[in-house]
């Protein structure tokens, strides 16, 4: 009888133990974190400012729990680190850092502020995503390279290479979506560069307007399930709903058009090989390739040349290969849209051939030797088997 005296005066504060931490309520992470990246020390300052406004009213609009929304905004003075949250049912900045002032484009700056959001434990979630908004050029040079995102104006001017920016996503977490609110970054050159990064790759093939994305309603969809093909589409639709072929425009009221194209880059690859088994051993004309390609490139200055890679393959490739080829690139595209027209700062109102083309662009050589020879030292380049047609 003693035995059994103790036995529950032992077990009975295990089971109180017990119980209490089955009552613990988990921790649940959020479904998606999303940096956005302002790189607007430069003469966009005042873009990044009213985006940063739109960004509140979408955040006013998601669900608690959904997403943690960071922005790092530098338009010349006082960096920051925020995230947008509600409280008391308005959405507030809550300064997660401030920084000294500096180059925000710099590969150390970069890194640390992705360190201060993708390190986070704070902001831990099921998935991620980025945007990075700032000036940008797929290909015009900077000293020895070619391929640049975002400037910045601190003690000079200063830009971030490609190159520099797949070294700080290196210690990212896989993104669900990468995007560029920037101009010219839908190309396949560098969307393979980035390929291994994130699921989604969303871009321009063009300028981009300069009130950027519509971001009261893209923030309630970052943390949606396909949120880069659902974002890609409320983009498109807020300037097609005010389009007027630039009748009127103003940084205001932007009714020149926009386009843009969301890349699945798990098909990237594929495509890459199957284009260098496709690829006629042969030298093509430069010139009449310029001719018959449609480029998205209408600059008089500082030109480079962002050519249409159906179109292009369509001219390279005989009809059976790119049968076999189109196909590859038709899943590649998950979502492709252009207004008739779009504004250049430069030419005005230009046409763009929607249908005809997939807001996907590919490089051209002969504008410039020193940028034909930092070409050959891309991987798409070399996957892609490019040295078969001689450039």
């Amino acid at each position: 009888m003693k035995h059994w005296f103790l036995f529950p005066i032992v077990l009975f504060p295990f089971l109180l133990t017990s119980c209490h931490k089955d009552d613990e309520p988990e921790t649940i992470p959020y479904r998606r974190t999303v940096l956005v990246y302002l790189a607007a020390d430069n003469n966009l300052s005042s873009f990044a400012l009213n985006d940063l406004k739109e960004m509140k009213e979408g955040m006013a609009q998601v669900s608690d729990g959904m997403l943690h929304l960071l922005v790092y905004i530098d338009t010349g003075s006082s960096p920051r680190l925020i995230e947008l949250k509600k409280q008391n049912d308005e959405v507030v900045e809550d300064v997660i850092r401030t920084y000294d002032d500096r180059n925000s484009v710099g590969l150390d700056e970069t890194r640390e502020v992705f360190t201060d959001v993708f390190s986070n434990p704070d902001f831990k979630a099921e998935g991620y995503g980025l945007i990075y908004w700032s000036h940008a050029d797929g290909w015009i040079p900077y000293g020895p390279s070619t391929r640049w995102v975002g400037q910045d104006t601190t003690d000079g001017t200063h830009y971030m290479n490609i190159s520099e920016l797949v070294t700080v996503l290196q210690s990212v977490p896989h993104l669900d979506f990468l995007m560029f609110d920037a101009c010219f970054m839908a190309s396949v050159e560098v969307a393979y560069e980035l390929r291994s990064f994130t699921d989604y790759y969303i871009g321009s093939p063009t300028e981009t307007p300069g009130p950027g994305a519509p971001y009261e309603r893209l923030v309630p969809l970052m943390s949606a399930e396909q949120a880069a093909v659902e974002m890609s589409k409320a983009y498109f639709d807020f300037y097609y709903k005010i389009y007027k072929d630039g009748i009127g425009i103003s940084s205001t009221h932007w009714t020149g058009g926009t386009s843009i194209s969301v890349i699945r880059t798990d098909a990237l690859e594929q495509l890459a090989s199957l284009t260098a088994r496709l690829l006629p051993e042969e030298e093509v004309d430069i010139d009449v390739l310029k001719e018959e390609v449609f480029d998205y490139d209408v600059r008089p200055r500082d030109y480079v040349g962002y050519f249409d890679l159906k179109q292009l393959m369509e001219q390279v490739l005989d009809d059976a290969s790119y049968a076999a080829w189109i196909q590859t690139l038709n899943t590649a595209i998950a979502d492709w849209n252009s207004t008739p027209k779009n504004y250049s700062q430069f030419v005005g109102m230009f046409s763009i051939p929607v249908k005809d083309t997939k807001g996907i662009t590919h490089y051209i050589p002969g504008s410039s030797i020193q940028r034909d020879a930092a070409y050959r030292s891309l991987q798409w380049y070399r996957d892609a088997g490019l040295e078969k047609l001689g450039w």
